[in-house]
């Protein structure tokens, strides 16, 4: 079964209700390339989807392309989050590489669609016509909900120029997904798209047949492979595309456990990447501050459309976050059990300028969290699995942490209270300055978390108390400095025992 879904009809493009034996022809070597610029660089990005993939079994699989796309451009791991913001399935997975931001505001939770909000966030293809309708938007998937409406979707809305849907469900994507490629490939080399989804969904059925440890696995990552060659000489066989700069980016929606299967908030579960190559990218790079959210964000910048309102910034906005700072000096567990041995994800010491302040902190306890931390996501997570430590998404690589909850697991005496402070920061006086940060806190009665300002070494002052939920925010307070005021520090007190938690990150002085 094969549709392609209309969009609007154009006098620059080809009729789009053509059928998949067309487009198929098309990929045989029916070439109808339009026209690029006519002087200067024309700006093109192409996204590849392969669902269910796992990173570490792609660098040990028979993939030259996608190798060669990693030795040739970044690569960057990271993670999902769980329930109850969203499972780790196919449905919140391509949503959030769609929109450009978390389930919490796409309202994704699962396969069943409930809850979409994709007329707030549409997809990085609808984005691109809204602000530039005269641009050439191209998307083919055999998963039906990215590009039909069969299914509860679609995820790409009927604004994109031209939808390829091919049925791979039901065991079909061993026999879909090379017809997808070549729909593509043909597309790709002989049309015009200037920004281009294509999703290949053969990965993940072999993921939840074999398992994700298993030979067959590696062989559909193989398979699945050569596919994405096709795409990719598509591209550099454009009679244009010396006049071209094209951005190509791989990523996939969510992970799958050793014996196959996902859904739930393993580090497996939840393991995504992006891959990416073109002009800026440095070859070989690896980076650890990327999330699924920057895919649309970075394809939206290449082709010149704003990114406003979303979780996710370009590629070539990296983090300069002084948190990040410390990965290379992070350690391995000490009395954390649930934690692999060899994951390196925490430390004590602080980066140049911050301080911590222990000396109203209790003595023993869990080595890991006597006091504010700095962690991974990969590693605070696994200290605890289920508890809404995996819905930190706003956080990016290294954040502070004061954990409680977790510190109370060994014998201690006293109570957990701990201060992080940031270095002074110049300030004018009679001026207002926005302190922003990302943060992610879990209330408990009988704990506090407040923020302090102090100015010129003044006593610090409350400016704001956390005293609810504050899952995955990003804060922005507005400090009116006081006349005369040269310098202003933050300080971040939480108290507690045995409680929840509190992650900062980012923190600016606007």
């Amino acid at each position: 079964m094969s549709t392609v879904l209309p969009g609007r009809t154009r006098t620059r493009t080809l009729a789009v209700a053509v059928t998949a034996t067309a487009l198929l022809a098309g990929a045989l070597g029916v070439h109808t390339a339009t026209a690029a610029a006519a002087a200067g660089t024309t700006d093109k990005v192409l996204v590849i989807g392969i669902d269910g993939t796992v990173l570490d079994r792609v660098k040990v699989a028979n993939a030259p392309n996608l190798q060669g796309l990693m030795a040739q451009g970044m690569t960057a791991k990271s993670a999902l989050y769980a329930n109850p913001m969203a499972a780790t399935s196919s449905g919140p997975g391509w949503s959030t590489i769609a929109t450009g931001v978390w389930p919490d505001k796409h309202g994704v939770k699962d396969n069943s669609f409930t809850g979409k909000n994709y007329t707030a966030y549409p997809d990085f293809l609808t984005r691109i016509e809204n602000a530039k309708p005269a641009l050439n938007t191209y998307a083919a998937a055999d998963w039906e909900p990215i590009t039909s409406t069969d299914q509860n979707g679609p995820i790409f809305s009927s604004k994109v120029d031209k939808r390829l849907n091919l049925k791979g469900d039901r065991d079909g994507y061993g026999s879909e997904d090379p017809k997808i490629a070549a729909a593509a490939a043909a597309e790709l080399q002989g049309q015009n798209p200037d920004a281009a989804f294509v999703y290949f969904g053969e990965i993940d059925h072999a993921g939840h047949t074999s398992g994700a440890a298993g030979q067959e696995y590696l062989n559909a990552i193989a398979r699945v492979d050569v596919l994405i060659g096709r795409l990719l000489t598509a591209v550099q066989n454009r009679p244009t595309y010396n006049q071209e700069n094209w951005k190509i980016l791989v990523t996939t929606d969510h992970g799958h456990t050793d014996a196959g299967g996902h859904g739930g908030s393993s580090i497996q579960e939840r393991g995504t990447f992006v891959i990416a190559k073109g002009a800026g990218i440095p070859a070989g790079s690896v980076r650890n501050d990327v999330k699924l959210v920057d895919v649309a964000a970075t394809a939206l910048q290449q082709v010149g459309v704003p990114t406003t309102g979303l979780d996710g910034v370009p590629l070539d906005s990296p983090d300069d976050d002084p948190f990040d700072t410390l990965r290379p000096t992070l350690q391995a567990r000490v009395d954390e059990t649930g934690i692999p041995a060899g994951t390196k994800g925490f430390t004590h010491t602080p980066p140049a300028g911050w301080s911590i302040d222990n000396s109203k902190m209790g003595t023993g306890g869990v080595t890991e969290w006597a006091g504010w931390a700095f962690a991974t996501d990969e590693f605070w997570s696994q200290a605890q699995r289920d508890q809404w430590r995996e819905l930190n998404v706003r956080s990016r690589d290294v954040f502070a942490v004061a954990d409680s909850d977790e510190w109370d697991d060994k014998s201690h005496t006293g109570g957990y209270d701990s201060t992080l402070i940031t270095p002074k920061w110049a300030v004018t006086g009679g001026t207002t300055r926005n302190l922003t940060f990302q943060t992610h806190y879990r209330h408990e009665a009988g704990q506090t978390a407040q923020v302090l300002v102090s100015y010129n070494g003044g006593a610090p002052t409350v400016v704001k108390s956390y005293t609810a939920d504050a899952v995955a925010t990003s804060e922005s307070i507005a400090l009116q400095v006081p006349a005369g005021a040269t310098d202003v520090q933050v300080r971040f007190r939480y108290a507690g025992s045995n409680n929840w938690y509190w992650t900062v990150d980012n923190v600016r002085l606007g």
